[in-house]
């Protein structure tokens, strides 16, 4: 099954269908409420990096959704590098992020970050997000794998790409297919940005995997200035979708405002990826069948 497998790509999972890497297969779509990621359109999800109070929500799911988002996000449970930083509302922090997610009819992705909140995070969202500093522990993927809800498996900072794709296969073996891949940023020698943005990993695991593959700019790059090109270049080389961070007032947001675009940036955002969207998003994926 791995035969044809690019040199320097070893083989992850043993004889079996459902493995992270499936060489040049058809990427097999992910539904999440409405919504299909890996499908013939990009999906954009976008929303706060933290729900701070619910005006701030409220608003942000309204502008979003104006301007073309289909998946709200927003972190409830937020893993922090400092214990001094904003750490969420915890299931109030849900609790808003439901409502507004209902009140302007889309479907929610939010982070999980312990075994113990699972079943709490499954009762406000339509699709739980593993952040990038657990995406090898591996005792919370065994628990995840047992849910039927889709996953949003982010890379490690300093994760490899078979690193990776192995951390999908303990969702998958556990019984999940609803996987979704996300590319965040890698941690590496340059420091001029947050983040390396990885755009040639995307396109190597859309060749390999059969699994979506959606990107991050705002982690990838921590500089909202250049996120609408960075969107570009990911749905360029196959990414099935974009998730951004967006905030009413990103200079007072209390995580992750530089990374944050405001909601005229948002909208600028969409306007530029409207047009060419689904033809390079159509052209890119019909590219990486062909050649497989």
């Amino acid at each position: 099954m791995h035969d044809s497998l690019p040199n320097g790509i070893p083989d992850l999972v043993s004889d079996h269908s459902n493995g992270a890497e499936t060489a040049f297969q058809k990427t097999r779509p992910v539904k999440v409420g409405s919504v299909t990621i890996g499908g013939t359109e990009a999906v954009i999800m976008a929303g706060p990096c933290s729900i701070e109070n619910r005006e701030q929500i409220l608003k942000t799911a309204q502008a979003v959704r104006r301007a073309g988002a289909v998946i709200l996000r927003g972190g409830a449970f937020k893993p922090r590098t400092s214990p001094r930083d904003f750490q969420g509302l915890g299931k109030r922090g849900l609790e808003l992020l439901r409502e507004a997610a209902d009140f302007v009819g889309l479907p929610v992705v939010t982070e999980v970050m312990s075994e113990d909140d699972i079943s709490l995070v499954c009762d406000y969202a339509d699709m739980l997000q593993v952040g990038a500093r657990n995406m090898q522990n591996f005792s919370l993927l065994k628990k995840l794998s047992r849910y039927k809800r889709p996953v949003l498996l982010k890379r490690g900072p300093a994760a490899t790409i078979k690193e990776w794709l192995a951390a999908a296969d303990y969702l998958l073996e556990g019984g999940n297919s609803d996987v979704v891949l996300c590319e965040r940023g890698i941690r590496t020698f340059d420091n001029s940005l947050r983040n390396t943005f990885d755009l040639a990993g995307i396109a190597l695991v859309k060749e390999i995997s059969n699994l979506p593959v959606i990107a991050d700019p705002s982690h990838a790059t921590g500089r909202r200035s250049i996120i609408a090109a960075c969107a570009r270049a990911a749905i360029a080389v196959g990414a099935d979708g974009i998730m951004v961070e967006v905030h009413p007032n990103p200079e007072k947001a209390l995580s992750d405002g530089p990374q944050s675009l405001d909601f005229i940036g948002f909208e600028r955002l969409m306007t530029g990826l409207r047009t060419p969207l689904r033809d390079v998003y159509l052209f890119s994926n019909k590219e990486v069948q062909a050649n497989g």
